[in-house]
């Protein structure tokens, strides 16, 4: 037995090569973590799956990475359970969400170990699943609205602003927080999402199959100050068409294409930059905060309990999901 009268080993899901989708997932026994002084030991109320975890598990830092076997996860909600000698701001029977490092992983797991420096206290008001679904693309959207200039310091006065695939994870988030920016948000996404997106704030809703939507245009055809860029199909040459005279694109989920504009666009008065995700534990504990006060929410399309992890992942991988998919545990 572990510490604690635990078992010594863990239900977990990994996978032990490149590719191969929801297929190559095994159920298996592992040891639990042991504990670095400066780690704290979860056991995992939900997790959610990312489009990163789908990039990671075809290649995409092949040969570098991941280590096989490999638990894949990288956003976690749980209690503490145990914590390493070095560890002063949490105890065991904290709640608890935490954000992995990619390369480590280990989400999909009964139990995790994480550095207290990539984990936040989860507020008495928010529930796990929704606290699973938040770090990843919370702090995606969160970093391409404050890309654009967003303080949230009651002062903004607001811009108008595009936001593509506002339906995805990343999307619904970025949606919520551009209004409590006072930004003028105009929306794309497939038409059954439209009343949703609406309902997260969007002034202006637009059906990317659409004419107008493909364009990327209003109904006012006033251009934009920003566009925050999640749809990946979408061009430069598309997207310069859009902006003001000193628009700018901030493009998370860039082609090749976009990639290369993003150099020759760097001392154009219209431009497209990349996002680096980097935003932190201030940042995360911030967005809680947003979310305990009822002004930010996760969207959740499905929640898949451990023993059906395989059916959250194939639904992220299809790429239709609307927010988050919740695995319990």
């Amino acid at each position: 037995m572990a510490s604690g009268g635990r078992a010594a080993t863990m239900r977990a899901v990994q996978y032990s090569g490149y590719g191969g989708g929801s297929a190559a997932l095994k159920y298996v026994q592992v040891p639990i973590p042991s504990l670095k002084k400066d780690e704290v030991l979860v056991k995992v109320k939900a997790a959610s799956i990312n489009q990163g975890d789908m990039w990671i598990q075809k290649g995409f830092f092949r040969p570098f990475l991941p280590k096989f076997p490999f638990i894949p996860g990288t956003d976690v909600a749980g209690e503490i359970v145990e914590v390493g000698s070095a560890v002063r701001e949490f105890k065991p029977g904290d709640n608890v969400v935490s954000k992995l490092n990619f390369w480590k992983a280990g989400g999909l797991a009964e139990y995790v170990a994480v550095s207290e420096g990539n984990t936040v206290a989860c507020p008495a008001g928010v529930s796990a699943a929704d606290a699973a679904g938040l770090p990843m693309a919370g702090l995606t959207a969160l970093q391409g609205v404050k890309t654009i200039g967003t303080k949230f310091d009651g002062r903004d006065t607001g811009a108008d602003i595009l936001i593509t695939a506002a339906s995805s994870g990343v999307g619904t988030f970025a949606v919520q927080l551009a209004k409590l920016g006072n930004h003028h948000v105009t929306a794309t996404s497939g038409a059954r999402n439209l009343e949703l997106v609406r309902s997260l704030g969007a002034d202006e809703v637009l059906d990317y199959k659409t004419p107008e939507g493909a364009a990327l245009t209003n109904s006012s055809g006033k251009k934009y100050d920003y566009v925050i860029n999640i749809a990946k199909d979408n061009r430069w040459p598309v997207l310069k068409t859009t902006l003001s005279s000193h628009g700018r694109v901030v493009d998370i989920a860039p082609n090749l294409g976009n990639i290369v504009a993003s150099f020759t666009t760097l001392f154009a008065r219209r431009k497209l930059s990349l996002l680096n995700q980097s935003l932190g534990k201030e940042d995360l504990r911030f967005l809680l905060e947003l979310m305990e006060e009822g002004k930010l929410r996760t969207v959740v399309d499905s929640r898949h309990p451990f023993e059906k992890a395989a059916e959250a992942w194939e639904k992220v991988f299809s790429c239709h999901a609307i927010g988050k998919v919740i695995v319990d545990m």
